[in-house]
């Protein structure tokens, strides 16, 4: 590799976590951002488990991508496992991504293995809305983890409308 950059698509957007030479807003094709792995530490339970974000099949995703010195590429790989493989339930690859001006690079992303228990698959605004309203992890209520991720999308100029949906429903679930 000649660069190495790393996509980010929920929190590792706002709070990547190591240093970096370069950020930019990046685009993947064949991917979506989803709220499709069942959080059994930080935003449920097992008994009880609440939604994450993760990287699906399917769409596109608007994120964020970093350009990592190469001298820190062993020390930023390292975290980054640490960090997103805890429990295995995502698959590091490369992907391509499109930058500002039609510019493409490979970058590492973290991608959902459809393969694993904790995969909840595509789920309709309202069925998330629901898993979401109710589950509480170590990390707080499952519904602050959804409006804090809008929060920055929107501080960055993202646009999720699917999230936003589920957003909207659990707010109208709380109404009733």
């Amino acid at each position: 590799m000649d660069e190495f950059w790393v996509f980010g698509y929920g929190s590792l957007m706002w709070n990547p976590g190591f240093e970096f030479l370069e950020r930019s807003q990046a685009l993947v094709y064949g991917y979506r951002r989803s709220l499709c792995v069942r959080s059994w530490v930080h935003r449920g339970t097992q008994e009880n488990p609440g939604l994450v974000l993760g990287l699906d099949r399917g769409g596109s995703c608007r994120g964020m991508a970093f350009r990592v010195d190469p001298e820190k590429w062993d020390e930023v790989i390292d975290y980054l496992r640490a960090r997103e493989l805890v429990t295995n339930v995502y698959l590091e690859r490369r992907v391509q991504l499109v930058l500002p001006g039609r510019r493409t690079i490979k970058a590492i992303a973290y991608i959902v293995d459809r393969d694993h228990p904790q995969y909840a698959g595509a789920l309709e605004a309202l069925a998330a809305a629901r898993v979401v309203s109710e589950a509480k992890g170590q990390s707080g209520p499952n519904d602050a983890y959804v409006f804090n991720t809008l929060a920055h999308l929107k501080e960055m100029g993202i646009r999720d409308h699917w999230l936003e949906e589920v957003a909207g429903e659990v707010k109208r679930l709380r109404a009733v």
